[in-house]
């Protein structure tokens, strides 16, 4: 069964909203103050023509491969395998970051500290994977669910917690000056990652020509009002306490309806968290057999969707027992994404027909590059990943040949004439 509109919408929604609306507006704001709004506005601003960028994409080359097949088509196989290994080792690297801070709410409710946390990684990670192991269907109906309740949870906490907003919370405005608001910026990508994800689902919508678009219009349009109005409204009313606390949704929600709310907001973030994490392994597993299909993995151990999946399971497990701390975690998964987003723009400049889809991808391009640079040290990690990528691609050229299978969309990997239309879109 092929993804509607909706469960598109929800998938997207998902993705990018997840964790971080239950734990961003803290950290950004201990980076920057009350000064990380400007930065907030900055990200979802960006969101517009990053995600109109692969949205147009996705509706034109509808392929699991997502932005690896996007750079395969416009620099070649060499370049694709490094996006789509930056892109898909980077998701259990990351997915123990996101369930960790669901686990910081639940451990705020039952205790436990760091064992209940692992405990809560362990629930979700095994939930998502039992959804995506009997497809898309089952995932696509359970993200719609999933997130048109919590959007409403999350309306519910701004409109109780409002009445309490204190403008006195925003002065000083600025206490790290602008190297602050930098900082926030490179923290937040976090929270706004995932919209190439969900490009890896483009094959499965009814028509991805004209419901990936729509799709992520919506998306972009919800998650930049929630995103806007839950950082806004925690700054306001939590003041200089925000940035150091551990659970700012339940803090807020608190403030708003008062007694025992952290509850409420325990399972508020388990299941974003669970959104964020579904789309991700959905999105994860289809691009593992993609790369595998292309030469770009090893097919006995990626080479299907089930196979893939299990491989980012089993590296999850062995992630979350990294001796590495969360905000480093973050930050690595972060360059890693930020890379796939410059090489995935620039293909779109290659790609994308002259026009508005086109100076989309210009505008996308400059600020992806711009988030590289806030990114910094920790972005070395994604050339690590593709140098192995690299390096595989030339120990197997020198393996003997075999009889390979070509994908539909990959099968000419040089990018086509703009102004003609490909072979693969869909009328």
């Amino acid at each position: 069964m092929k993804l509607t509109v909706a469960q598109g919408t929800a998938l997207s929604v998902g993705a990018v909203l997840g964790t971080g609306v239950i734990s961003m507006p803290a950290l950004a704001a201990g980076v920057a103050g009350p000064s990380s709004l400007v930065s907030w506005a900055a990200l979802i601003l960006l969101s517009a023509p990053l995600a109109r960028t692969f949205a147009a994409l996705g509706a034109r080359y509808p392929d699991g491969g997502g932005v690896a097949t996007y750079v395969r088509l416009a620099f070649g196989a060499r370049a694709a395998a490094a996006v789509g290994w930056c892109f898909y080792f980077a998701v259990p690297l990351g997915a123990p970051a996101a369930a960790a801070f669901a686990g910081n709410y639940v451990a705020d409710v039952l205790g436990g500290g760091r064992r209940t946390v692992i405990a809560t990684f362990l629930a979700i990670v095994g939930v998502v994977y039992l959804m995506n192991w009997f497809g898309l269907r089952v995932s696509g109906r359970v993200q719609l669910w999933l997130t048109g309740t919590l959007a409403v949870l999350l309306l519910v906490t701004v409109v109780t917690a409002l009445p309490h907003t204190n403008w006195h919370n925003l002065t000083p405005f600025a206490p790290h000056g602008v190297a602050g608001i930098g900082a926030a910026a490179a923290v937040l990508v976090w929270g706004f990652a995932g919209w190439e994800a969900v490009s890896s689902l483009s094959p499965d919508y009814r028509n991805p020509r004209r419901d990936v678009p729509r799709a992520t219009a919506i998306a972009v349009a919800v998650v930049g009002v929630l995103y806007l109005a839950v950082a806004a409204t925690s700054v306001l009313v939590l003041g200089p306490a925000l940035g150091q606390s551990p659970a700012p949704l339940a803090d807020l929600l608190a403030v708003g309806v008062g007694g025992p709310v952290r509850i409420v907001t325990a399972v508020v973030a388990v299941l974003l968290t669970v959104g964020a994490v579904n789309a991700y392994l959905a999105g994860a597993s289809r691009l593992g057999a993609a790369l595998a299909r292309d030469g770009a993995l090893p097919p006995r151990v990626f080479g299907t969707t089930r196979r893939s999946l299990t491989f980012v399971l089993v590296a999850s497990l062995g992630a979350v027992a990294l001796p590495v701390r969360l905000q480093t975690s973050m930050l690595l998964v972060t360059g890693c994404f930020t890379l796939v987003y410059v090489l995935g723009t620039a293909a779109a400049l290659r790609l994308l027909p002259a026009g508005p889809s086109r100076t989309w991808a210009a505008v996308a391009f400059a600020a992806v590059l711009g988030l590289l640079v806030l990114t910094g040290r920790p972005a070395l990690l994604s050339l690590a990943v593709a140098a192995g990528a690299v390096a595989y691609q030339a120990w197997r050229a020198r393996r003997p040949a075999k009889i390979a299978i070509p994908s539909p969309i990959s099968a000419g990997s040089i990018a086509p004439n703009p102004t003609t239309k490909p072979s693969c879109e869909v009328a």
